[in-house]
């Protein structure tokens, strides 16, 4: 795989910082699949679905993503990262935070749940004010540039939003303000998703399509990407909104322009993979699933949200669709990013100084091809039995399907926390809080 062209990896916060975020996240993905494979299992200790669903989306997915915002948006702004020491203590404070949030869930002591979720809060909020000062400092905001700009301002609300259902746990607060709860719960998870991470996803991928199949947006994709920008935010917002104050017509239009928009992007998405100039990597067999997996799973979503877009059972479309979105679709975006970018940030740290005076490995030479074959293929399998097993209500193929999905979980985590052990110095392995809280910053 190349090293992008054009991009000052100085920009951006000592790379213990975005690794730490990454390693704390495959404890939380490791953590939320053994969780989710106890409770197919027969476990049904406290909340144990709700934690389940915390440790995968906030633990893995929301750390994951502020680790890579946090490094990527001072490189590809070309601008510097407003404050370090900030992107130290959203680390610390979302997973703590989230940690004890699952426990309470697991417990039942959702009496302490409202202190967890502060915890939640002030991390994020430091997130979105450290990141929002940094893209102030570009001139002018690209397509990807502008999705995060989009994402930060969704991560304010979404997380208002699951506070005060903390919050609500232990005092009634939404009751007396005129709010139902099962609303209240559908428009923070409609943002969550298709807001949070969704919008995050589809900015970052259209510049890493591009730029790691070595190919350009022409004919049909621009038009595309111009109905995706304005509406999927439209979508995202009259879905949500509709959601919380139960009208069903808003909430349905902005389901269309939702579906709409994410086949739209993904049939531009599609285009760079089959028009790519290079070989298959870890990361492009990974995007090729998702592409897949984005188009099946709008089409299956279409006919419950025309028919009722506010059913709770339907906030990610049919039941049987939900993994088919959360597991594969982002999922396998979140596994193939990780497969180019911790080798990158390693490489950087390691070899890049080197190149022209001493042999030096390519990125793609740091982790193990046979355990990321293993990997893929043991998620894949695994989580289409997870699917196929909703789909035809056999509980047994869910529970081995989580298994073999989980194991290929751990194989991914190992392959990649190896590459930190084998190639990275001793400051990326060790102490990266100490040693990145010691950095100058401007907050």
């Amino acid at each position: 795989m190349t090293v992008p062209a054009g991009v000052d990896a100085d920009r951006g916060p000592p790379m213990t910082v975005p690794l730490g975020h990454f390693l704390v996240g495959f404890a939380f993905l490791l953590a939320g699949s053994a969780l989710g494979v106890a409770s197919a299992a027969g476990f049904d200790g406290g909340l144990a679905g709700l934690a389940h669903v915390h440790l995968l989306l906030v633990g893995w997915v929301c750390i994951t993503i502020m680790g890579a915002m946090t490094q990527f948006v001072p490189v590809w702004s070309g601008v510097d990262l407003h404050s370090r020491r900030l992107a130290v203590a959203q680390l610390a404070l979302v997973a703590a935070g989230v940690a004890g949030f699952a426990g309470l869930l697991l417990s039942g002591r959702l009496d302490w749940l409202a202190v967890a979720g502060g915890l939640m809060l002030a991390g994020f909020w430091t997130f979105v004010y450290n990141v929002a000062r940094t893209l102030r400092q570009a001139e002018s905001l690209d397509v990807t540039e502008r999705h995060f700009a989009l994402a930060l301002g969704y991560v304010a609300v979404v997380t208002a939003f699951g506070f005060v259902l903390a919050l609500d746990f232990v005092r009634p607060t939404l009751a007396p303000a005129g709010l139902a709860r099962p609303r209240v719960v559908a428009a923070h998870a409609t943002l969550a998703v298709f807001g949070v991470v969704l919008t995050t996803v589809v900015g970052a991928l259209y510049q890493l399509a591009t730029m790691f199949t070595q190919t350009e947006l022409h004919g049909m994709d621009a038009p595309l990407r111009r109905f995706e920008e304005v509406g999927y935010p439209v979508g995202v917002v009259a879905l949500a909104g509709g959601r919380l104050f139960a009208a069903e017509w808003p909430a349905r239009i902005g389901a269309l322009l939702v579906l709409a928009s994410l086949l739209s992007f993904a049939v531009v998405f599609g285009r760079k993979l089959y028009e790519t100039r290079v070989a298959r990597t870890p990361m492009l067999s990974r995007y090729a699933v998702v592409a897949l997996a984005l188009v099946v799973w709008a089409l299956v979503s279409l006919p419950a949200w025309v028919a009722d877009p506010t059913d709770p059972a339907a906030t990610f479309g049919p039941p049987d669709a939900t993994h088919l979105l959360l597991a594969v679709v982002v999922g396998f975006v979140l596994l193939g990013t990780l497969y180019h970018v911790v080798p990158f940030i390693v490489w950087v740290r390691q070899y890049s100084d080197r190149v022209g005076l001493e042999p030096v490995p390519m990125i793609d030479d740091l982790y193990d091809d046979r355990l990321a074959a293993a990997d893929f293929w043991s998620t894949l399998g695994g989580l289409a039995l997870v699917v196929g097993g909703g789909v035809a209500e056999v509980e047994i193929a869910r529970l081995v399907g989580g298994v073999v999905a989980t194991l290929g979980f751990a194989v991914f985590a190992l392959n990649l926390v190896g590459v930190v052990v084998r190639h990275g110095p001793e400051s990326l392995r060790v102490g990266f809080l100490a040693q990145a809280g010691s950095d100058p910053d401007a907050d």
